[in-house]
């Protein structure tokens, strides 16, 4: 069995799936050590904005509708006795549509992506932790063969390549081995969803509903948080909710408790009927909270990184964004004429992680802090959504969708706000 090549890439989620694929079609050996079995369920929205939708574009993976890809024309957004509708902005650097597709759909698909373009992904294989040399550089990673349900059998088999690829979602065994903490004073979020029958399944239409009371409506605490139905054309809706810790303390909320009041006393209009499958949840890492993004021999990627919007919890974009840089920093290292210039060419990834995404994530932190406050909170429901200058500004930083070279008035603004924030 081949265990050395040129990278390596633990977990083929969106984020090690894209980089598999943009590594292998530019000519590098990959070895992708995923430790599920596709297709394999993850909690998401598995709604995809025009921001992720251009990231799918440039990795050229189709998305027909006969393949169950269900496109959306635009956000609906029901609070404060509002529902209004904000289509997707007509812009140059953005397709004008978002898509639906459930993430096990997905991800199998960005996997065989990924091997259709020579990649070696290798389903069932359990990453322990990294492997490194001498002077501390990781050269590798030690695995073992997982069974159907995820433990681990076998005795351990080392993989060795010049770059490791931490693409192991927000617990990220690797990063922490490294000694790779959690920043403390970043946000978290956490996340349910279930998917359940609805008549209204092949709306096209992405709905979020800005309102989740802890306890009882306008009796209790308004919480930080969304709501949402992503339709998804198969005769369901994926349907949840998430809510917001501005530093990133563990909520003590029931989620799944909060799920269930709300589609009580929410979305009738929906006629949801049979639920599909249990209530799953998840944490939501966001706004960078796990740095630094390279130490030598090993890049984070996708949620290990903390690379989720603050504003409105899309992690997948981020993640292939992060494996498109990523393999622009490996493309520089293979091109350099020495060592140390090698090395400047990998850890280059995240200074461009950073200059990216940086600002407008210190924004999301801003924004987080202040969602926080239920008075805040009910404020923006009540009194912004009935303002069309206002909500044109706030729908384009809520999707992060906006011409960052001229556009509209909101663009320049949003675009100079971004550029002013610190990214830390």
């Amino acid at each position: 069995m081949k265990t050395e090549a040129d990278v390596i890439i633990v977990g083929a989620g969106p984020g090690g799936a894209a980089a598999a694929r943009y590594m292998a079609a530019e000519g590098f050996d990959v070895i992708a050590l995923e430790k599920s079995h596709f297709p394999r369920e993850k909690v998401c929205g598995d709604g995809l904005t025009p921001r992720a939708v251009r990231e799918i574009n440039l990795i050229g993976l189709p998305t027909p509708r006969e393949e169950g890809w269900i496109p959306n024309q635009g956000l609906r957004m029901v609070g404060g006795g509002h529902r209004l509708e904000f289509p997707w902005h007509d812009l140059e650097s953005f397709p004008s549509y978002g898509l639906s597709l459930p993430r096990s759909l997905f991800d199998e698909r960005l996997a065989q992506h990924a091997r259709a373009a020579g990649a070696d992904v290798r389903e069932g294989w359990f990453v322990d932790h990294a492997i490194r040399d001498d002077a501390g550089r990781v050269v590798g990673v030690s695995a073992r063969v997982a069974d159907a349900a995820g433990r681990k059998v076998g005795e351990p088999t080392q993989f060795r390549a010049p770059l490791v690829i931490a693409a192991d979602g927000v617990s990220s065994r690797i990063a922490l081995g490294l000694g790779i903490e959690r920043k403390k004073n970043r946000p978290m979020g956490v996340a349910v969803r279930t998917y359940l029958t609805t008549p209204r399944h092949d709306e096209e239409w992405m709905e979020g509903h800005l309102e989740i009371w802890d306890g009882e409506r306008g009796a209790s605490k308004l919480l930080p948080g969304y709501g949402w139905i992503f339709p998804l054309g198969d005769g369901t809706a994926n349907v949840g909710l998430g809510t917001l810790s501005a530093k990133g303390t563990p909520s003590k909320l029931d989620h799944k408790a909060l799920l269930k009041d709300w589609l009580e006393h929410s979305a009738h209009d929906w006629e949801f009927g049979e639920q599909i499958g249990d209530i799953k949840g998840a944490a939501i890492p966001m706004a960078f909270n796990r740095q630094p993004h390279y130490v030598p021999g090993l890049m984070l990627v996708g949620d290990s990184g903390g690379m989720v919007n603050p504003f409105n919890g899309e992690g997948i974009a981020y993640a292939m964004q992060a494996a498109r840089r990523a393999t622009e920093a490996l493309v520089s290292w293979r091109e350099a004429p020495d060592a140390a210039r090698k090395e400047e060419a990998l850890a280059s990834y995240a200074k461009m992680m950073k200059r990216d995404l940086g600002g407008y994530y210190s924004l999301g932190r801003v924004f987080a802090t202040l969602i926080e406050h239920p008075t805040v909170m009910k404020v923006c429901t009540r009194y912004g959504l009935p303002r069309p200058l206002l909500m044109q500004f706030v729908s384009r930083l809520l999707a992060d969708v906006y011409e960052p070279h001229g556009g509209s008035w909101a663009d320049k603004l949003l675009a100079a706000a971004v550029r002013i924030a610190p990214a830390a």
